[in-house]
């Protein structure tokens, strides 16, 4: 018998359920093996050319291992203290450059900040809460990212994980597959082939729009001698993949910090505001359509929603899954959409019944329905005569013995 459709809803929202509660309740736990599945799955595609260029899938994850592991440790070893020193930096400068901006406010547009009114008190307070908070902030920041992590899951567990994973993957795949519900396996199907779309066109995408962004900015304002220049343009190309908010953050603190140290010398000034200029430009009009393409985004204010979300629910598991999840549910969402636009609540058109089973007619020779009774009579009377026969003899056998 057919399992009704709101039975199917009902299990698979108790099987979603648990999978949710479950991430809640172990958190931290299955941050590395979460790290390392979403290693495993952006360095697929890399694994499969490697086969097809003529390498074993085992020789194919090895050579990959090596590279990341190398990229990895290099990262670490140096741009991994560069970037929390000028962090550091930064953020104990932030009150002085405060500071200098409100008395350049203050001489230059007396007007602009009321005397008296409060705001110039408060401007004070929080300059003097940025400088006794600066440097307990950036270490709970660090702090908290370490204890979360881990310095053994980064370089221990996620590895692991990683390499048996991408070594399995296509074997995983296969399997997940066969255990499809073969009603809905066509509609699943296509569904993953649409998330894993935009997933992929998003996250490898992005990816490597980050990558030249970063080296771009960071470089750049290196070698104009801006201070804090490779934080900032880092801060300002990883926040890139939401459009608008890492050339906004970033081209906003970079200006700032250009006016506090090349104040006098505009073309400095000019300098940096034409790096971002030039990187916001190259991005709109190469990298994205180039790089990204035509594959489906993720829109920024849906992209948002899924962080804050999910981030607040799960923590930095949240923010981890945020960018699959917001994928699947985009995805989902679009599904949902179509087949709302077939459905009578849209049309207002009501769905047609089934028509019903057609009678079979069995079309026999003339003569065939009498034979057929008159060969069941026969029987019958066969059958009532054998009977009949029988109680004659049982009758006989009975009145012998008595």
């Amino acid at each position: 018998m057919r399992i009704t459709v709101r039975k199917q809803v009902m299990w698979w929202g108790i099987g979603a359920f648990a999978l949710l509660l479950t991430l809640w309740l172990l958190g931290q736990a299955v941050l590395p093996f979460i790290l390392g599945a979403g290693v495993a799955y952006l360095l697929d595609p890399v694994a499969d050319r490697l086969e097809r260029a003529g390498l074993s899938r085992t020789m194919a994850v090895v050579a990959i291992t090596f590279v990341v592991v190398l990229a990895f440790v290099a990262l670490v070893l140096l741009v991994l203290p560069v970037l929390i020193r000028q962090a550091y930096a930064l953020i104990e400068t932030a009150p002085q450059m405060i500071e200098q901006g409100r008395a350049f406010v203050t001489a230059r547009f007396p007007d602009v900040i009321p005397q008296g009114a409060g705001l110039e008190q408060t401007l004070r307070d929080m300059q003097a809460t940025i400088g006794e908070q600066a440097g307990r902030v950036a270490g709970t920041v660090l702090g908290s990212v370490r204890g979360v992590i881990g310095v053994i899951a980064l370089l221990v567990i996620v590895p692991v994980v990683a390499f048996y994973l991408l070594l399995d993957w296509d074997n995983m795949v296969e399997a997940v597959d066969r255990h499809l519900p073969r009603e809905h396996a066509p509609t699943v199907r296509q569904l993953a082939s649409e998330i894993d779309d935009a997933l992929s066109g998003f996250v490898r995408g992005q990816a490597v729009v980050i990558l030249i962004l970063g080296t771009w900015y960071a470089f750049g304002l290196m070698l104009v001698g801006l201070p804090f220049g490779f934080f900032i343009g880092i801060m300002a190309a990883v926040l890139s993949f939401i459009p608008y908010v890492g050339v906004l953050i970033g081209g906003a603190t970079a200006i700032g910090v250009s006016l506090f140290s090349f104040w006098g010398d505009p073309l400095w000034i000019g300098a940096v505001v034409a790096i971002f200029a030039i990187g916001q430009v190259v991005e709109g009009n190469y990298l994205q359509p180039k790089i990204v393409g035509g594959h489906v985004g993720l829109h920024p204010v849906w992209l948002l929603l899924a962080l804050s979300v999910f981030g607040v629910l799960f923590g930095f598991v949240g923010l981890v899954m945020a960018v699959p999840m917001a994928a699947a549910l985009g995805v989902l969402a679009r599904f949902l959409i179509a087949r709302y636009r077939d459905s009578p609540l849209y049309t207002g058109q009501s769905v047609p019944e089934e028509p019903a089973q057609p009678i079979l007619v069995e079309i026999v020779p003339t003569g065939t329905v009498a034979d057929r009774l008159r060969a069941a009579r026969l029987a019958v009377d066969r059958v009532r005569s054998q009977q009949e026969i029988d109680t004659m003899e049982e009758d006989l056998m009975r009145r012998n013995t008595d």
